[in-house]
């Protein structure tokens, strides 16, 4: 008996200590969570210091996606996006015998998403994803012939090789005289007799279904019987006559493996200018070019002793390395002298080669040196929750696309936040809004994730940082990244995807000594940026932390807390 009273105490003691620490999980997690009322708790906002940054060329070499086109922003100014791709051979050392090109096509998929099929033609329609403006663009495709290296020879061979931004000038130099996509057939209607210059002087990036015929019993295509059908995407005739030279023709070693091969046939350089007709808008679109294939089709005899000919078809991918060359006019007044004593009134955020800002909260001090952070460690503060909340200048932004998300990060250490890496939260739509919790996402006055879809527009951006601030307070320093308690300068930047944290190069590293160097001294450079702020073409513009904004626009660390009574 007395056994068995002995394991009910060690039950009941054991529940207790559960709904304890349940408790205390649920009393952390509810302060996560979004459109919390904070009833009975107290509130304090306090300054914070931002001012802008001016980011200069950026490494674009092997980004997971492209900006591509050429773009006139209302508010940012004008964009074109190139792009230089390395290739390589699907099957290696081919063997021809007669062949004879019947056509070369390059393929790469856009981002679309489908909306339905006709029942009786089997059709298909879809919508562009990830794609700004409606104008046409001028697309000249070349051969490129500069080698993209796999290690920095200046580092003795020792670093991978950087490729920046600004280097489109060198890969002018390094092309083939003619274009490749010199064909002026209408790609989407055979119907169209007419010169049609949609594959090169009057590109558009179409979202209609490409559709491949089977041929008849003249050897003509018959158009009343499909073969294939392809997704939108980049679809263009090659010249056939390169690649007869090239490929078929090409000296005997050089196609035996991808090696020799990429040494041979360096790449293609995809070059984008403003069409005529369209120099006040264009389309920018985000691609991912590794998706993309050049397909010979060709006929050629069986085999050596089948002389019987048929069709066949060879495949070259665009993998391999690539380099993304941006060219921006920089129209938007972002890239003014900052204020890093008193902060900026606005805040100039751009993708790719643009701008970030910096921000330092308590003045930038260590914890110990700070008189809120002791302030609250004193009183034994309980931080429920803590904001930054971002007001987007609605007036200055007229016109402009809205980014969907901004992501505020460890400029210190280039790294993300505590916030980040404990928030598990995920989007059934997409995954782009994972991380809700840490926030982030373009919202209107009452913190609804806006639909850009139906034409909303946002008002602001809400980051989460309870858990940074949790650490701030507890002041316990530590080399671990989910316990490092340490006051840091933040970076907040345009992001294409949250949950992706990568970082690229910046060509020429900034100081983030001003307005005094951040926990320690000595010169402290940031010479990265996040990558997904460079493969987003978009900006927004925000109001800052200069006394002069208007005090319910301005910057400020927001925090509802509790204290022991």
């Amino acid at each position: 008996m007395k056994g068995s009273i002995l394991v009910k105490a060690f039950i009941v003691g054991v529940l207790i200590v559960f709904f304890a620490s349940c408790d205390r999980d649920i009393n952390e997690i509810g302060s996560n969570i979004v459109g919390d009322d904070h009833f009975g708790l107290n509130v304090a906002q306090f300054d914070v210091n931002a001012y802008n940054q001016d980011l200069g060329p950026v490494q674009t070499n092997d980004l997971s996606l492209n900006q591509f086109g050429y773009y006139n922003n209302p508010v940012f100014g004008k964009t074109k996006a190139s792009f230089v791709s390395q290739v390589a051979l699907a099957v290696t050392n081919p063997t021809f015998y007669t062949p004879v090109i019947d056509s070369v096509y390059l393929y790469v998929p856009y981002f679309s998403t489908f909306q339905s099929t006709d029942t009786d033609s089997g059709d298909s329609t879809y919508k562009l994803d990830s794609i700004q403006g409606s104008g046409k663009i001028k697309l000249s495709i070349y051969e490129s012939t500069k080698m993209l290296e796999d290690y920095d020879a200046s580092t003795g061979f020792q670093q991978p090789q950087k490729y920046y931004s600004n280097q489109k000038s060198v890969f002018d130099t390094y092309h083939s005289a003619n274009r490749l996509n010199n064909d002026n057939s209408n790609v989407y209607d055979h119907t169209v007799t007419a010169p049609d210059y949609s594959q090169n002087d009057q590109f558009v990036f179409s979202p209609k279904q490409i559709k491949f015929y089977k041929n008849g019993s003249d050897g003509n295509p018959d158009y009343t019987n499909v073969r294939t059908r392809l997704a939108p995407g980049l679809f263009v005739n090659l010249d056939k006559t390169f690649f007869t030279s090239k490929i078929m023709q090409a000296p005997s070693g050089k196609l035996f493996n991808n090696n020799v091969f990429k040494e041979y046939f360096r790449g293609l350089y995809f070059n984008v200018e403003e069409a005529s007709g369209s120099e006040s808008q264009g389309t920018l679109a985000m691609m991912n070019f590794s998706r993309g294939v050049i397909t010979i089709v060709y006929k050629d005899q069986v085999s050596s002793t089948d002389t019987t000919i048929t069709r066949k078809e060879m495949t070259i991918n665009l993998s391999g390395h690539s380099v993304n060359l941006l060219e921006n006019d920089n129209t938007y007044p972002g890239y003014v002298t900052p204020n890093p004593t008193q902060g900026d009134n606005r805040l100039f955020l751009k993708g790719g080669n643009g701008s970030m800002a910096v921000i330092d909260l308590f003045n930038g001090e260590k914890n110990s040196n700070n008189a809120d952070l002791n302030k609250m460690r004193n009183e034994n503060w309980m931080i429920n929750e803590a904001n930054l909340t971002f007001s987007i200048d609605k007036d200055a932004m007229t016109g402009a696309p809205e980014p969907n998300r901004v992501y505020l990060y460890d400029l210190t250490n280039r790294r993300p936040l505590i916030d980040l890496y404990t928030d598990i939260s995920t989007s059934a739509s997409t995954s782009k809004f994972n991380k809700q919790i840490f926030g982030g996402i373009l919202m209107d006055d009452n913190e609804k994730i806006v639909n850009k879809a139906n034409g909303e527009r946002g008002t602001k951006y809400k980051i989460r940082i309870t858990n940074y601030l949790r650490m701030l307070v507890k002041n316990g320093l530590n080399t671990d990244p989910l316990k490092d308690s340490t006051n840091v300068r933040l970076g907040l930047v345009i992001t294409e995807n949250i949950s992706n944290s990568a970082n690229v190069y910046l060509q020429s590293p900034f100081s983030t000594n001003s307005p005094a160097p951040l926990n320690g001294t000595g010169t402290q450079l940031s010479k990265y940026i996040p990558q997904m702020s460079v493969i987003n073409p978009l900006g927004t513009i925000l109001y800052g932390s200069n006394p002069s904004v208007p005090s319910n626009k301005r910057l400020k660390l927001e925090i509802y807390y509790t204290k022991p009574n």
